[in-house]
C-alpha cells in the first residue's frame, strides 16, 4: 500500500526550502519522535532513501510458520 503526498515549496526573500509532508499513519508505523532528525540519500538509480541515524534501534521478531 503506497501513501501519495505532495512536495511544497516555500519561498521566502533570502531563501527556498522544500517540504514533504508523511501521512500520520506512516509516520507512526515508523515510530518518529518529534523533532527527530533525518537524513535523505540519492541511491545510483535516483531512489530517495531516508536515514535515521539517531533513531533507537527496532529488533523485529519474525514469526514462525506453522508446519
Amino acid at each position: 500500500m503506497g501513501y501519495k503526498t505532495k512536495v511544497q515549496s516555500i519561498k521566502r526573500k533570502t531563501s527556498e526550502q522544500w517540504y514533504i509532508n508523511f501521512p500520520m499513519a506512516l509516520a507512526h508505523a515508523l515510530e518518529f519522535e518529534q523533532s527527530e532528525e533525518v537524513e535523505w540519500v540519492i541511491a545510483e538509480d535516483g531512489t530517495l532513501i531516508l536515514t535515521r541515524p539517531n533513531a533507537a534501534k527496532r529488533t523485529a521478531v519474525k514469526k514462525k510458520k506453522k508446519n
